[in-house]
């Protein structure tokens, strides 16, 4: 495995450091009181190629690998964890999905408007009844002629009111021998008759990102929109996972990063007894932890990217990388707010933004305790994966730099 981080790598992860230094870190704390993202800040990212990074230049994208995709996560949730949530539904739960599963005339359809960022895509799985388990799902989709009519509510859904399409699972087949066989994917437009959307407020974190629910009242959904064949929605929701888990482990990585370089501050900054707190051994102890998890989840996450790049299943790897990340970016906020004592309690620094934040990533995309799980049951046997169908394609550089 070679973690060798190229120039285009560089460049672009530069760029995007550079976007939210100006553009973002300035004005976040800003949002976050407003609990509302500035709405000219997408179209910009859209300006910049960030929205289709990652998607072959055919489809409308900027030809880069996965990586380049961690990498960018990486420096979005370092400004803050807003956009970083953008671009783990928009790109990939949402597009990468359509990539690895979609026809070649669905890929022409959707993905283009989706790179340019004249469309954000969202993904609808989990719902009131229904977060960790699947099986419990509700909704349903009935076919009819060419059509399938849907029904249900999809909860806790990012973008749920900006996005313009949403890989929706619904199910298909009720006399299953396993629920989960009974599920099927679908590409929804939002705008469609039957459609209702609304925002959620009052989160603990996230607060400026857009948070809903999306519900559907026999909203007809043409066959040819379909995502997969009928039954292959649990397969296609799993897969959509690995690459969203990537997109929240790279972008903990950046709050780790975060909170460390906010804590190496204070400390240089902040006296007590006559010298800077920077000397004492417990707040050593605190950065220095902070520096070891970095490291330790950066590499879990160019592990995750290298095997993306290579087409080869990494749902293992993948969990562990998003499962440590954001387990340790938890424990990094929480001691750089230990670290800055009361001040960490003020919105005067952005500690404790960076606490909030981070405790959302320990439950979506699978619970710390599901990947707890997971690991356990790989370890003892008890979980082998299958092959699927359609893996996610490898990245080949000529061939994803290439024109139509």
């Amino acid at each position: 495995m070679d973690f060798k981080l190229t120039e285009e790598h560089k460049m672009a992860q530069q760029m995007v450091r550079d976007f939210c230094a100006k553009e973002v870190i300035p004005t976040i704390a800003d949002w976050d009181r407003k609990q509302e993202m500035d709405p000219a800040i997408l179209p910009r990212m859209a300006e910049l190629g960030i929205m289709g990074i990652n998607l072959p230049v055919k489809y409308g994208g900027q030809g880069f690998d996965y990586i380049t995709l961690g990498l960018v996560c990486e420096e979005l949730e370092y400004a803050d964890t807003t956009l970083r949530v953008v671009m783990s539904v928009h790109m990939g739960l949402c597009a990468m999905s359509i990539l690895q599963w979609g026809t070649e005339e669905q890929k022409m359809r959707f993905l283009p408007k989706l790179a340019s960022g004249e469309h954000y895509g969202s993904f609808g799985l989990t719902e009131p009844g229904a977060g960790s388990d699947v099986a419990g799902m509700a909704s349903t989709a009935v076919k009819d002629g060419d059509d399938y009519i849907l029904n249900g509510e999809k909860m806790w859904i990012s973008l749920a009111t900006k996005a313009h399409v949403c890989l929706i699972v619904a199910r298909t087949d009720s006399t299953a021998d396993k629920p989960t066989s009974g599920l099927t994917a679908f590409v929804v437009e939002l705008d469609s008759e039957g459609i209702t959307t609304g925002d959620l407020h009052g989160k603990l974190g996230v607060r400026a990102g857009s948070t809903g629910w999306i519900a559907m009242n026999d909203v007809r959904v043409p066959a040819s929109h379909r995502l997969g064949e009928e039954g292959e929605g649990f397969k296609i929701a799993m897969g959509s996972l690995d690459n969203g888990r990537y997109t929240v482990g790279a972008g903990a990585t950046g709050l780790i990063r975060a909170s460390m370089d906010a804590s190496v501050k204070y400390a240089h900054e902040r006296e007590t007894f006559g010298k800077p707190i920077g000397s004492y051994q417990l707040i050593k102890q605190k950065i220095g932890r902070m520096r070891r998890d970095y490291e330790m989840a950066r590499l879990l996450c160019l592990r995750a990217g290298w095997m993306k790049n290579e087409g080869l299943r990494n749902t293992r790897e993948t969990s562990q990388a998003k499962w440590f990340a954001t387990d340790a970016s938890f424990d990094a906020a929480n001691e750089a707010v230990q670290v800055h004592g009361a001040y960490g309690f003020s919105d005067e620094y952005p500690v404790e933004r960076f606490l909030r934040n981070s405790k959302g990533a320990v439950i979506y995309e699978g619970t710390s305790e599901i990947h707890t799980l997971m690991q356990a049951d790989y370890e003892l046997g008890y979980r082998k994966d299958k092959p699927l169908r359609c893996e996610l394609p490898a990245f080949n550089a000529e061939e994803w730099q290439a024109e139509k």
